[in-house]
């Protein structure tokens, strides 16, 4: 006779949060060595001086890990276990690093021109992949996580990945600063390619038991006929969406810090390899710290706390006066994306029904993905036909919008849950 569902979760608990948590380390290690926030842009810079097109390369990313998601909701609420899709779309989210160490291989061949095309074809190939695996990989980890461990086990990953990105973020800078600029890139992006293979690995060790007991209507409705109910409904997941859609115009600085401090305060590579690492380091603490926090006392008020930090960070940039100033900044970027990233998510899980949460993650990503888009594009022509203190002032403004949204209006969504 098989285990009930909650009593095979249960069982399984320890090996999944440390094999998922080996994932996430992995996975982090791979992308501090080819940040999408400083090392990219900079392969990118390489080829083009256009802030657009820099501020585009952490768009890419975001937006391809967002948009997808409601379009996949609906397969996604019908598996009965999630892991099999997770394993095999996972895939096509990592391969583009290999695309990437033999196109840098090639570029004096190619030319500039025509590597910037394909590095940015392979960055939305790995922004897409990404978001096609993204709802069925959260449904998995709100399926695998108990209720009151999910803050603390997406703090924690989140903490293993900034851990070990920061050691490739210095491994990265030494590397760029010691090797030729013929081989340099493609050092970092096969590097990367190696370290997602081990941490593919990993995620493929997950157990999840297959939850006979879930119940799928027979007949396939369109996704929009859920959506539509969920966001005319539920008001709070409204305001949730409207803090989301702000907040990506209240970080639409980060993508520019390391830009702007390398082209107005003459950091060097190696440099800005020390600062991304006081990014990451500050992610490592705050991860664990204000996930474990949110499980006790709300995740709202984290959300708080990082919506405060991202409009410092942006205050601090557009007075910045020296190189001095970024450590700081980086420390408060570091919380504000711990919010923006890791306590969004672990909202996003909190409402509705084991049934409706994959619409719910769907739609909390999708709709934001045209603000993720546009955030670093408009940033970019800001910096472009302005300059980039005045995109760091707007960025500051678009946090106090953010924040008034999530204090004023926002609830608690596991509150209202166990009010209802």
């Amino acid at each position: 006779m098989s285990l009930p569902i909650d009593q095979e979760i249960r069982n399984h608990l320890r090996h999944n949060f440390i094999v998922n948590l080996f994932d996430g380390g992995f996975f982090g290690f791979a992308i501090g060595l080819s940040s999408f926030t400083a090392f990219i842009p900079i392969f990118v810079n390489r080829m083009t001086s256009s802030a657009i097109l820099i501020g585009l390369v952490p768009a890419l990313h975001n937006v391809g890990w967002q948009f997808p998601q409601l379009f996949t909701a609906g397969w996604t609420s019908r598996l009965i276990r999630f892991k099999p899709a997770v394993v095999i779309l996972t895939i096509f989210e990592r391969l583009p690093f290999l695309g990437l160490a033999i196109v840098a291989w090639f570029l004096p061949a190619l030319g500039k021109q025509n590597t910037l095309i394909l590095t940015f074809l392979l960055l939305t190939c790995q922004g897409i992949s990404g978001g096609l695996t993204a709802n069925p990989w959260t449904s998995m980890i709100g399926k695998i996580m108990p209720t009151e461990l999910r803050g603390t086990f997406f703090g924690a990953q989140s903490s293993a990945a900034n851990a070990l990105a920061s050691v490739g973020a210095i491994m990265a800078g030494l590397i760029l600063n010691k090797v030729s600029d013929r081989h340099d890139f493609s050092i970092l992006f096969m590097l990367s390619t190696l370290l997602l293979v081990v941490s593919w690995f990993f995620l493929a060790s997950t157990k999840e038991p297959v939850d006979e007991n879930k119940v799928i209507p027979e007949t396939k409705q369109p996704f929009w006929r859920g959506t539509r109910t969920i966001i005319k409904k539920d008001s709070n997941f409204r305001w949730f969406l409207a803090g989301r859609l702000f907040s990506q115009f209240a970080s639409m600085g980060f993508a520019f810090y390391i830009i702007y401090a390398i082209n107005f305060f003459g950091m060097n590579e190696f440099t800005a390899g020390i600062i991304s690492a006081t990014l990451t380091g500050t992610a490592i603490l705050a991860n664990p710290i204000m996930g474990w926090a949110g499980d006790r006392w709300g995740h709202r008020r984290l959300m708080l706390i990082g919506i405060l930090a991202a409009t410092l960070s942006s205050l601090l940039a557009w007075r910045a006066t020296s190189l001095n100033w970024f450590y700081l900044i980086m420390v408060l970027t570091g919380m504000a994306s711990v919010a923006i990233w890791t306590i969004a998510l672990t909202l996003t899980v909190e409402f509705g029904t084991e049934t409706e949460r994959p619409l719910y993650i769907g739609l909390s990503n999708t709709l934001v993905a045209p603000a993720t888009i546009l955030a670093p594009l408009i940033g970019g022509v800001i910096a472009d036909q302005f300059s980039y203190p005045d995109l760091f002032l707007c960025s500051a403004m678009a946090g106090i919008i953010t924040l008034i949204i999530f204090y004023s209006f926002f609830k608690e969504p596991r509150l209202r849950i166990t009010a209802g």
